[in-house]
């Protein structure tokens, strides 16, 4: 591998590599120091290490996956918003919904803020339908269907912010804290099955605090939310193959990501 002209060609293509990187002196000495240690097959992959400082996510990029984790909490803030001035809430339930509603809000906040201080323009929050086009017209006089909604919102939340995770691995402080906000959509969400599970006059009884397979458990209209949910292959490795798994355990085990494009396509019923 010649180091010499693999920099040669990049410095012809990209003359300012070494103001967002190192001097090349110390880019071909770090370089060539790690492959001193490595297997040869390792060092294409060495040299992506290196050049990731130069070549990483743009902040335009994190400032499009921020504006559409924004989109996100615009609408959940909204919905308990408007769900709290109504007499819709169980009493026993309204201090969750009620410390929901500020987590989201404080959401809002955070990313707006991050995506100022990115050099961005945070989007302002669309206009929701919460009826989806009359789909839902008793959203906010029934409860139960507020609650399907809410479990929809929030596993679809938890599995949007899981898609966009590797996009924001090139900036630590954002990632840490989206990090944080990905946590607290999943506590969300266990607490809002654990509310259907055991409130109103017709309990989903069945439900569990996380995703088994891709069953909506009542919230059929939403099935797109769990569209995946029944994958039972990590990392290439069935986990049918690991004791003690079957194929409810195993796709309960972990939260499949959604894409962007999914998640604009669930939430897009809701926006006006």
């Amino acid at each position: 591998m010649n180091l010499q002209n693999i920099f040669s060609e990049i410095e012809k293509t990209d003359p300012e590599i070494y103001e967002r990187l190192h001097s090349r002196r110390k880019a071909m000495h770090r370089f060539t120091n790690l492959g001193g240690k490595l297997a040869l097959t390792a060092l294409p992959f060495a040299l992506g290490s290196i050049l990731n400082k130069a070549y990483g996510q743009t902040p335009t990029a994190i400032v499009d996956i921020l504006n559409f984790m924004l989109r996100l909490e615009y609408l959940e803030s909204s919905f308990y918003t408007k769900a709290l001035k109504k007499t819709l809430i169980n009493a026993t339930d309204i201090p969750a919904f009620t410390l929901i509603n500020q987590h989201e809000t404080a959401h809002v906040n955070f990313l707006t803020n991050t995506i100022t201080s990115l050099g961005g323009v945070a989007d302002a929050s669309p206009v929701f339908d919460f009826t989806a086009n009359n789909t839902y017209p008793n959203v906010f006089t029934n409860y139960q269907v507020f609650l399907q909604l809410s479990q929809a919102f929030e596993d679809t939340c938890v599995r949007a912010y899981k898609g966009q995770l590797t996009g924001l691995i090139t900036n630590n402080d954002v990632l840490t804290n989206i990090l944080q906000i990905h946590s607290a959509e999943a506590r969300h969400a266990a607490h809002v099955r654990l509310i259907r599970k055991t409130s109103g006059p017709n309990p989903e009884t069945s439900e569990k605090p996380w995703i088994t397979s891709n069953k909506a458990n009542g919230v059929n209209t939403m099935q797109a939310s769990y569209a995946g949910e029944d994958n039972v292959v990590q990392l290439g490795i069935s986990m049918l193959t690991i004791p003690g798994f079957n194929e409810i355990t195993a796709t309960e085990a972990f939260d499949e990501p959604l894409t962007m494009d999914d998640v604009n396509a669930i939430i897009q019923p809701f926006i006006k």
